[in-house]
């Protein structure tokens, strides 16, 4: 069964609420996906302020989804597969317990000394 502890589900909130913007998905899914890029380089693709990019990629840092370097002035963003991992693997997790849950729904229902009025 699936326990989290308080400390276990702030840092899953945040690391939800980071995948929860359309914009910080593709972020993540270009830099897992080879793109190592600059803020500056990735910023080209939004039709968003620089700053907002940025801002993105603060909160992606923080959840733990990408990390940046510096390289001279730039910062390269690149992905950290690890951390998604995780959460693949507590959705994974939440899966087997809700399929677990409705194969006892299923062997009640399909219990006929359940069914006698």
């Amino acid at each position: 069964m699936v326990v989290f502890n308080e400390r276990d589900s702030d840092d899953l909130d945040q690391l939800f609420h980071a995948l929860a913007n359309r914009t910080r998905r593709d972020i993540v899914a270009r830099v897992l996906g080879g793109e190592v890029a600059p803020i500056s380089v990735l910023a080209d693709r939004y039709e968003m302020s620089f700053a907002a990019v940025q801002k993105h990629v603060a909160v992606l840092e923080d959840a733990g989804l990408v990390t940046k370097r510096r390289s001279g002035r730039k910062r390269i963003v690149h992905g950290n597969p690890e951390r998604l991992g995780e959460a693949r693997q507590l959705l994974a997790e939440l899966e087997e317990l809700w399929h677990a849950r409705f194969s006892q729904i299923d062997a009640v229902l399909d219990d006929p000394t359940t069914n006698e009025e």
